[in-house]
C-alpha cells in the first residue's frame, strides 16, 4: 500500500469538509492537486470513496471507512511532530534574559510551567536592563527575553510578541494623607510625595503624561521592598494590580484613584527572528502566550519570583 500522510490528509478534509475545493482552501493547495492525490488513493485502495451528490459529495462505505481511520491516523501524526519538537526543545540549556518586573513577579511561574511541559528542560534566567534587549539576542549571549519590549521596537531581527497584559495602580498606607483625597485634591498633591520603585525605576511621565516637576523617587533593589516601604506609610507607589489585589481587598493598602489610572502595559517574549531562534526559544514564547501559562502566572498565593534551583535557574526573586 503506498498510500502517504498528505493523501489522508486530504481526504479527512474532504469527507469532513464536504467539497474538494473547500479541502483545497484549508490546504493552501490548488483543487487540481487534491484531486489528484484522491485519484491516487482511489486506484491504491480500489474503491471510488466518494461519488457527487447534490454539488457536493457523498462518501462510500469504504469511503467511510477510511475517513475515520484518516482522521485517526493524522491526529497521531501531528502528536508525533508535538512530542519531537518537545523532545528537541529539551536538548540543551535555555538561556533567559528577563528584565526585573517579570523576574520578580512571574518568571518562577512560566518557568515552572515551561518545565513541566516539556520535561528535562534546563533553564538559566538572568536578569537585564531593557535597553539592552536587542543587543544581547541579536549577539545570540540569549535565547529568549521576558518582560519590558526591547528598544527599538521594531527591531528588524526579532520576533516580538506579546503575552500578558498588567494594570499598575497607584498605591499608599490607608493611614497616607493622599488615602483621604480625590480628583484635583488629589492630582495637586501626587508629586509632592515620595514615590518608591523597583529596580527598573519608573518612567512616570510615560505613564501619566508632561509632569510639572520630577517627585522624589526612591528606586528599591526589589518591588516587593517598595511595597513594604509604601505598606509602613513611607510614600506611594504604582504596583501591579494583581499583585496587591489581596492588600487593597483586605484594607492593607488604599488605592488611590488617580486621573490616567489603572495603567495598562504588556509583557513581551522576545526572539530572534523564527529562522534563527532556537527550538527551545520558540517552544517558551508559544507555552508563554496560552491560557494555561497565564492563569499559572496571575493565581493568588505563593512565590512568583526565581528561586535557585541547583544549576537550572539563577536570580532569586519572591514576590
Amino acid at each position: 500500500m503506498s498510500m502517504t500522510l498528505n493523501q489522508l490528509k486530504a481526504f479527512a478534509l474532504v469527507a469532513r469538509l464536504g467539497s474538494l475545493r473547500a479541502a483545497a482552501e484549508e490546504l493552501a493547495v490548488s483543487e487540481p492537486a487534491v484531486s489528484a492525490a484522491m485519484a491516487a488513493l482511489r486506484q491504491d485502495l480500489g474503491d471510488p470513496l466518494f461519488v457527487r451528490a447534490g454539488g457536493g459529495i457523498a462518501l462510500t462505505a469504504g469511503g467511510r471507512a477510511l475517513a475515520a481511520h484518516a482522521q485517526e491516523i493524522v491526529g497521531l501524526a501531528d502528536h508525533a511532530r508535538r512530542e519531537v519538537a518537545q523532545a528537541e526543545a529539551a536538548s540543551g540549556s535555555l538561556r533567559v534574559l528577563a528584565t526585573a518586573d517579570f523576574a520578580e513577579h512571574a518568571a518562577g511561574r512560566l518557568v515552572d510551567y515551561y518545565t513541566k511541559r516539556v520535561p528535562g528542560a534546563t533553564v538559566d534566567v538572568v536578569v537585564e536592563p531593557a535597553a539592552d534587549m536587542a543587543a544581547l539576542l541579536a549577539n545570540h549571549a540569549y535565547d529568549i527575553a521576558l518582560g519590558s519590549r526591547p528598544e527599538p521596537p521594531q527591531h528588524p531581527a526579532l520576533e516580538v510578541v506579546p503575552f500578558l497584559r498588567y494594570q499598575r495602580v497607584l498605591v499608599a498606607s490607608p493611614g497616607h494623607p493622599l488615602a483621604r483625597l480625590e480628583g484635583a485634591a488629589l492630582a495637586g498633591q501626587l508629586l509632592a510625595h515620595r514615590w518608591f520603585t523597583g529596580p527598573a525605576g519608573l518612567d512616570l511621565r510615560r505613564w501619566l503624561g508632561p509632569l510639572p516637576g520630577p517627585p522624589e523617587t526612591i528606586e528599591m533593589s526589589s518591588e516587593t521592598s517598595a511595597l513594604a516601604a509604601v505598606r509602613s506609610g513611607e510614600g506611594i507607589m504604582l504596583a501591579l494590580e494583581h499583585i496587591v489585589r489581596p492588600e487593597l481587598a483586605g484594607d492593607l493598602l488604599a488605592r488611590l484613584p488617580a486621573a490616567g489610572t489603572p495603567l495598562s502595559g504588556l509583557w513581551w517574549a522576545s526572539t530572534l527572528d523564527h529562522g534563527r531562534a532556537t527550538a527551545a526559544a520558540r517552544a517558551l514564547q508559544r507555552i508563554a502566550g496560552t491560557a494555561q501559562a497565564t492563569a499559572a502566572m496571575v493565581a493568588p498565593g505563593g512565590p512568583r519570583g526565581l528561586a535557585r534551583r541547583g544549576s537550572k535557574v539563577h536570580v532569586a526573586l519572591w514576590s
